[in-house]
């Protein structure tokens, strides 16, 4: 019996440890921690709350899913990705994190920015790369760490994001770099040139105005098909005041109204235009032995504008000359650009090299040095 107590007894004592054991947990603290987290999760929803709608051109970051870095630059890091199962490029835009904008300055960037894709949104052109949308934080951006060895894994809580159809061809500066030596035939050169003419017209009669065309700007599809990209950001990218220098790389597009500091309109577009058509006929850089200062000042001051090859067809080299001109109000309108393109006559090659041959005008082969 006196056993079989102290068997009951030794029982009861392990219950009781038992129950001591799960009563040494700290309740009161598991409640307050509880309380905090509840207190934080409908903060968030209330601030998600006043937020208001969701704009048109706002995308569900859920449905973003980021590969790999294609492209870095001053303003931004560009990935390859998906958006809802379709190919797209990714552009992040990071404003003031560097402590050199202030919080109105970067909150008049974001504004502007809104209605920057705002208008892009409702843009549509064969020759305008397509927006799919874009969105104002990227706190639900997922960014591989293997994307890039200098990306950044944390953004900003002041990051934009920009997404728009990837095009597999590259940009055009790239494909103009390929065939540099070879050169175009005249056929393709005024093909990508209507192309390029025709989305700047298409953005001009929707009150658009580029202000950065320049090849590197323009996009490839894989039928070597021109969309024009970035119009609506690098509006909003050239209001960043420690961004306008000549570090930008498009200086040598540069209108003369627009180096001098004056007010400028679509017509800085078709000078920046002739510029392209000049690079797109010689797959060459302008002013490639020129400093910043040196194009500055000779395009405004001594009419300094790149030497069109002998071998040029006169109604190219008339239509190049006509974008260029110093003054504005001289230039023609870009619709009138595309009338002149379509006009011409490619039918014999204009003094250009025929496609499929390796030979051409000897005047592009002039001495480059050693």
């Amino acid at each position: 019996m006196a056993s079989s107590a102290g068997g009951g007894a030794s029982a009861a004592a392990a219950n009781n440890e038992a129950y001591v054991r799960a009563d040494k947990i700290d309740l009161e603290s598991l409640d307050i921690q509880l309380e905090k987290q509840l207190a934080k999760t409908w903060e968030k929803h209330k601030g998600k709350s006043t937020q208001g709608p969701r704009e048109d051109w706002e995308i569900d970051l859920a449905k973003l899913e980021i590969r790999y870095v294609i492209a870095q630059g001053t303003y931004g890091t560009v990935y390859r990705g998906t958006y809802d199962g379709q190919d797209v490029a990714v552009k992040l835009l990071d404003w003031g994190e560097d402590g050199l904008a202030t919080e109105t300055e970067t909150a008049s960037l974001r504004a502007s920015f809104k209605q920057e894709v705002a208008v892009w949104h409702e843009l549509s052109h064969p020759n305008v790369t397509k927006f799919v949308g874009a969105s104002m934080g990227t706190t639900d951006l997922k960014i591989p760490v293997n994307s890039s060895s200098t990306a950044r894994t944390e953004l900003p809580p002041r990051a934009c994001c920009v997404v728009v159809e990837y095009l597999a061809g590259g940009t055009l500066k790239q494909y103009l770099i390929k065939n540099r030596r070879r050169k175009l035939a005249y056929k393709v050169v005024v093909q990508i040139a209507l192309d390029l003419a025709r989305g700047l017209s298409y953005l001009h009669s929707r009150k658009i105005v580029h202000r950065d065309v320049k090849t590197e700007n323009m996009l490839l599809d894989t039928q070597r098909n021109l969309k024009i990209a970035d119009f609506g950001v690098a509006r909003v990218e050239a209001q960043n005041p420690k961004d306008m220098t000549g570090a930008t790389g498009t200086l040598g597009y540069m209108a003369p109204e627009v180096l001098e500091g004056k007010p400028y309109n679509r017509k800085c577009d078709v000078y920046s235009f002739g510029i392209c058509l000049w690079e797109i006929y010689c797959c060459d850089m302008p002013y490639p032995d020129l400093s910043f200062a040196d194009v500055s000042s000779a395009v405004v001051h001594q009419n300094l504008r790149p030497d069109i090859p002998r071998c040029c067809p006169s109604a190219m080299a008339n239509i190049m000359r006509k974008c260029w001109d110093a003054n504005p109000d001289k230039r023609p309108d870009m619709d009138e650009v595309v009338r002149l393109l379509e006009a011409l006559d490619t039918s014999k090659g204009g003094g250009m090299i025929p496609e499929g041959q390796a030979g051409g005008c000897l005047c592009f082969f002039r001495a480059r040095g050693p």
